[in-house]
């Protein structure tokens, strides 16, 4: 029987592709390693970004992307507590209801997603790094083997590591892993928070809040709404005002 550390490099193989050798795209294709040699449905990997959140690095899927965005925009979840309190979370159905009610609903209102486990990595050259790991069938959590999930989330970070070691440093600073487009867009709220609270007169928490409740109120993510800002679309002054926000786009 092959050990986890060959059967993650036998997924990493199958899982490249020629658009996506790029170093800025390297994590998601380990998180599509990770979902294989695990038999999940998806994965997302993410590090710490601030006191106030995370930075997304890539996952699995499209899907799985909207999944982070979306524990993102409700302030609070599993993989939060998993970069938090640097311990695994186990959340079916009704751990996500009880733990996390705003989370639990925009993740079963846009996503098949039905259980989530978040396990910390340890820490990547840019802080603690945590492992989305997500289910259709919150019947399959139990049967995650814990160990092989945690070593996992091991030679992820490992490879992490050694890119950042190996491979050239982005012109931005730091390895190219760290700017790829989800960590970018993620970017692009820090950016709005600032633009929100200056026009509030705000602190930069209480701005936060502030884009919280407008995607709230709109049915969009924080990333969306903080894109729209940066790029002149939305006036942050408005967002306190619910009959000034643009809707969610259709289609």
């Amino acid at each position: 029987m092959s050990s986890i550390a060959e059967r993650f490099r036998v997924a990493l193989e199958d899982v490249r592709e020629p658009r996506l050798a790029v170093p800025e795209l390297l994590p998601v294709q380990l998180a599509r390693a990770c979902a294989r040699t695990l038999g999940v449905d998806a994965a997302g990997l993410s590090v710490t970004a601030g006191e106030e959140g995370r930075a997304p690095l890539g996952a699995s899927s499209a899907t799985a992307d909207l999944a982070e965005r979306l524990q993102f925009t409700a302030g609070d979840g599993p993989c939060t507590s998993a970069h938090r309190d640097q311990e695994p979370v186990f959340a079916a159905s009704a751990d996500l209801e009880r733990r996390w009610p705003a989370f639990a609903r925009l993740l079963a209102e846009h996503t098949p997603y039905r259980a989530v486990v978040a396990l910390p990595i340890g820490e990547t050259l840019a802080g603690p790094g945590a492992l989305d790991l997500f289910f259709t069938d919150e019947a399959a959590v139990p049967q995650l083997d814990v160990f092989e999930a945690m070593a996992v989330g091991d030679l992820t970070c490992a490879a992490l590591g050694d890119a950042a070691v190996w491979a050239p440093w982005s012109p931005r600073g730091g390895p190219a892993w760290l700017h790829g487009p989800a960590a970018q867009r993620r970017a692009l709220v820090w950016t709005a928070i600032g633009r929100v609270a200056m026009a509030q007169d705000t602190t930069a928490p209480a701005a936060l809040d502030v884009l919280r409740a407008a995607a709230a109120r709109t049915g969009r993510t924080v990333d969306d709404l903080a894109g729209d800002v940066v790029a002149g679309r939305l006036d942050p002054t408005v967002l306190l005002a619910p009959d000034d926000l643009p809707p969610a786009p259709r289609g």
